[in-house]
């Protein structure tokens, strides 16, 4: 009498259909799918959804007409980007202050963390991260407003420099638009420093300790070995929040920016940020504003694939 195969009950059990092994595998891990249920509907509802309102960057859109009934003009809201000479001057405005952001902002954060890794007293350690994590959690309101208190003609510090350094009269450090750019940057560097140095503590944490020990062994100095072990041992974080900081090349912030912007640094720091918003709100100027923004896409698309292309070709792990 032959015997049933060993394996007889399994086989009955593998032959599943996709679509019931789909329905299990989402009833085995629904609780999971819960947890991530509202950060998608929020990407889905806020960020894709949207997306449909920039068919008007094609039309001469009004309002009472509608989608359907805006008339269809192709690119020539696009073509007055590069014949405007109002849209040049706010995109170079843009790019110059994104540039100074990369330069000084962006290794602002590099630069606590190594010097927090330094520090060997773990309560004094803590306390300087603390203080410094704590503007992030300020609005750009409460920021801006902190720096007109301290800079303005009246404040503390037109008093220091008069009382201290004999000033004869006050600084228009809030008009002068020469000032501008610099508050910026210092506000960016305050506001975020502390919370861009957790990224890069938590990448010193996987550095090799053993490799700081072999450097000791043969001489090397603590520059020594911060240029040739930390550094390198958190090139890859940096590669990676370089080429992600690249495809907001042409975000500079419109609270910030908006809130400091006066008759005086209009025109320097008027941004594209700012721009759509006096086009497309105050002047209802609805499809260009749509087309800066989605110009504003398009160039950041182009930059973190060139930028991901260009780390990988130099050996890095990229961002995809």
């Amino acid at each position: 009498m032959s015997q049933p195969a060993p394996n007889a009950p399994n086989a009955s059990r593998a032959v599943i259909s996709p679509g019931k092994k789909v329905a299990l595998t989402l009833w085995r891990d629904r609780f999971l799918y819960v947890l991530v249920l509202p950060g998608l509907l929020y990407f889905i509802v806020y960020r894709y959804v949207p997306m449909l309102g920039m068919v008007i960057a094609f039309q001469d859109y009004s309002p009472f007409l509608g989608f359907s009934g805006s008339e269809w003009v192709g690119l020539r809201h696009f073509g007055h980007i590069f014949s405007d000479p109002e849209v040049v001057r706010v995109l170079l405005n843009t790019l110059y202050l994104s540039l100074l952001q990369i330069v000084f902002a962006f290794p602002a954060p590099i630069v606590l963390a190594i010097l927090l890794n330094e520090v060997r007293s773990q309560l004094y350690k803590r306390l300087i991260q603390t203080i410094v994590y704590l503007p992030h959690f300020l609005s750009w309101v409460i920021v801006v407003g902190l720096f007109f208190i301290f800079l303005r003609s009246g404040g503390i510090i037109n008093r220091i420099l008069q009382v201290y350094f004999g000033l004869d009269t006050p600084i228009d450090f809030l008009i002068e638009p020469a000032f501008f750019r610099p508050l910026i940057i210092l506000q960016v560097i305050w506001k975020e420093i502390g919370w861009g140095t957790i990224i890069f503590l938590a990448a010193l944490a996987g550095v090799n300790p053993d490799l700081y020990e072999a450097a000791i062994v043969d001489g090397a100095s603590r520059w020594r070995q911060i240029w040739h072990i930390t550094l390198p041992g958190i090139r890859g974080t940096i590669v990676i929040l370089l080429i992600l900081r690249l495809g907001s090349v042409l975000d500079s912030g419109f609270e910030q920016i908006f809130l400091m912007l006066n008759a005086f640094n209009m025109e320097i720091g008027n941004v594209l940020d700012t721009y759509v918003y006096y086009k497309g709100i105050q002047q209802s100027d609805f499809s260009f504003a749509t087309a800066v923004g989605m110009f504003k896409g398009i160039v950041g698309l182009i930059l973190v694939g060139g930028a991901n292309y260009l780390a990988k070709k130099f050996g890095e792990d990229g961002i995809y």
